[in-house]
């Protein structure tokens, strides 16, 4: 058997009648000896195993065809675990310093190594081969993985400058790390949610909260359709939609969830809260829907907090702006009114708890005074945005008293 390889190994596993190797064939044939499995090792890191198995066809003029892109992401899956089968009895070291030394001649798996990143399967590749090479491995090694990765691309120094310059100064970089965090570590194919919560909190956790917001928005936030820049003024200029907003929310629900253990729901109400001025303070309707998107769970602790430091009329203000996203996105109005019945549960007096219900319909009072003006002054664009305005927040304000109505009737009938 031993001769036979080295016939295979010296014509790149193709050349010999009655046999054609795939990747997979010689992950299994790897598994026959430790004899084999040497062999294997060094063939892989000369050039000719480099060029039989390193695989770079990861551009494309157009997007790639599903199945074009499944084939090199699967060979380079099956490469991942040909690489931890070779290396099953190496040190996790010495097993990082092997496979940086065979995929080191692949620019494309570099966090700037790739000209045209938005057109390339590269990461990609890398992040699924990452994927199956440390499926298995223990938290102290997945470490020891994660810190290997940013000291070779010097990342802890690029998301530094990206976290501390102006927003949008260095869009290129930010790109680059977003692509790279989001292929590489937290979106491969197939991964689980425990993963990529661990990969999540590495990124994440050395750096303080204002920076973590920040990056959270680099790596999750919306992007232009036209270039994949982060979009940085895209809460603050006005209502956006939920596909804006969807990747954030994501985020907040895998570190509030339980496979996130290093995040308390302390940590991730204090992020959202420094998210919501990134890179200035978002307008309340979109902080309203991302609240909406993350789940009940997340809304109430981050409302409940509201209510227990005291900050009434903001709270308020935020559950207007509530009841107002149920309105536009056709959310039942119900879990709105239901939502602030279990907030008013919190307050620990009966005068704090009318107090906020007194600012909740001072709120509704003064969003319908303030969007009238704008229709009778005649400020309207192309959408006529000031008369929708005003429609949404009309029938936004009768629905949730509609559904409080309903709720109060329901109560009484039911207790007579």
């Amino acid at each position: 058997s031993v001769y036979l390889l080295k016939t295979l190994l010296s014509r790149g596993f193709r050349s010999v009648p009655g046999f054609a190797f795939a990747v997979k064939d010689i992950s299994t044939l790897s598994m026959v000896s430790k004899t084999i499995s040497g062999l294997l090792v060094h063939y892989i890191s000369t050039s000719a195993g480099s060029r039989r198995l390193l695989l770079q066809d990861f551009h494309r003029p157009e997007p790639p065809a599903p199945r074009g892109g499944a084939s090199i992401l699967e060979h380079y899956r099956a490469l991942g675990l040909l690489l931890k089968r070779c290396t099953l009895l190496l040190p996790t070291r010495d097993r990082l310093k092997y496979v940086h030394k065979v995929l080191s001649g692949v620019s494309c798996f570099k966090l700037n190594g790739c000209a045209s990143p938005l057109h390339c399967l590269g990461l990609q590749c890398y992040g699924v081969f990452l994927q199956i090479l440390t499926a298995g491995w223990d938290e102290l090694e997945c470490h020891r993985v994660f810190n290997f990765l940013w000291e070779l691309g010097n990342l802890a120094r690029k998301v530094q400058t990206v976290v501390s310059s102006k927003p949008g100064s260095a869009r290129r970089l930010e790109l680059r790390i977003r692509l790279f965090c989001r292929a590489v570590l937290l979106f491969s194919p197939g991964s689980r949610r425990s993963d990529s919560a661990f990969w999540l909190t590495r990124i994440l956790k050395p750096w303080p909260m204002v920076n973590q917001a920040r990056l959270l928005y680099i790596i999750f936030g919306p992007v232009s359709s036209r270039d994949g820049h982060v979009v940085w003024q895209k809460m603050i200029e006005g209502p956006t939609d939920e596909s804006s907003l969807k990747g954030l929310a994501d985020a907040i629900k895998l570190l509030y969830g339980t496979e996130a253990r290093e995040w308390t729901a302390d940590d991730v109400i204090s992020l959202v809260d420094e998210l919501s001025v990134v890179p200035q303070e978002w307008l309340m309707e979109n902080n309203a829907r991302l609240l909406l998107l993350s789940g009940n769970s997340i809304c109430f602790t981050f409302l409940a907090s509201k209510a227990v430091n005291g900050r009434a009329v903001e709270l308020a203000r935020l559950m207007v702006f509530m009841a107002l996203v149920c309105e536009k996105d056709l959310y039942c109005m119900d879990w709105a009114v239901k939502m602030m019945q279990k907030v008013c549960k919190v307050f620990s007096t009966a005068l704090e708890r009318n107090n906020f219900l007194q600012c909740l319909e001072n709120t509704f009072a003064h969003m319908l005074m303030d969007t009238l003006q704008a229709v009778l002054a005649g400020e309207r664009d192309e959408e006529d945005s000031s008369f929708l305005n005003l429609f949404h927040l009309v029938n936004a304000q009768a629905n949730f008293h509609k559904e409080i109505l309903y709720m109060a009737m329901g109560d009484n009938s039911s207790s007579t």
